[in-house]
């Protein structure tokens, strides 16, 4: 671990293959990521939706599934563990645990990422425990996501929406700011001008009561 590099882990793929079988709970799939320009996978949909947030986030440089093996001692028996994500940030990287809240109180899932984190900070690195996200906030980023491909967008119609002074407009007003072009249109373009943080709103609350603000 100590020797290991930044750049290497870039070009990881991931350690486990997908599984599927009769019953099982967990869904897992892959998302397509606007950061990557590429598919990630995840094995739940927990795992996507910290995917998404990752996909969304501006200082997410880049995204790497189960990026390796942790294998160690500790108190005398050898332990293993893979983490879900390794996000290659502004900040520098971050090693992510995707875990639904209920699981957390669980002793074997607190001791193993008790020295998960112990081993990834010894790096300098982050470690994350990421569960269950304010219900609105998920729920707006994910439509958002729809948005997320910026080929099907016309550039001058960004560049048009990009000048006008949008500050204080009610988002369920915003489709009207430009006359002549189609309103489903503009109302496409600005969802995906909010998904790449040029415009910006409150995701805590519902889309349809938001009020536009320009990025500073």
């Amino acid at each position: 671990m100590a020797g290991v590099s930044v750049g290497l882990l870039r070009s990881a793929v991931p350690w486990r293959t997908f599984r599927w079988y009769m019953g099982q709970r967990h869904y897992s799939g892959t998302y397509w990521s606007a950061t990557m320009r590429d598919h990630v996978i995840y094995e739940s949909r927990l795992e996507l939706a910290r995917l998404v947030f990752a996909d969304f986030d501006p200082s997410v440089q880049h995204i790497v599934a189960q990026p390796f093996l942790l294998k160690t001692v500790v108190d005398g028996e050898v332990r293993k563990h893979i983490p879900d994500y390794l996000l290659i940030t502004e900040q520098g990287p971050v090693v992510v645990d995707v875990k639904p809240r209920h699981r957390l109180a669980r002793s074997e899932v607190a001791f193993t990422f008790e020295w998960t984190r112990r081993v990834v900070e010894s790096r300098g690195w982050r470690f994350e425990v990421w569960s269950e996200p304010p219900e609105a906030r998920l729920e707006n980023i994910r439509f958002l996501a729809g948005y997320r491909r910026d080929w099907l967008f016309g550039p001058a119609l960004l560049d048009e929406l990009r000048r006008l002074d949008l500050d204080g407009v009610p988002l369920s007003q915003a489709a009207r700011c430009l006359p002549g072009r189609p309103e489903p249109l503009v109302r496409s373009a600005i969802c995906h001008l909010l998904w790449t943080h040029d415009l910006l709103t409150d995701l805590d609350q519902p889309l349809g009561h938001g009020v536009l603000r320009r990025s500073a």
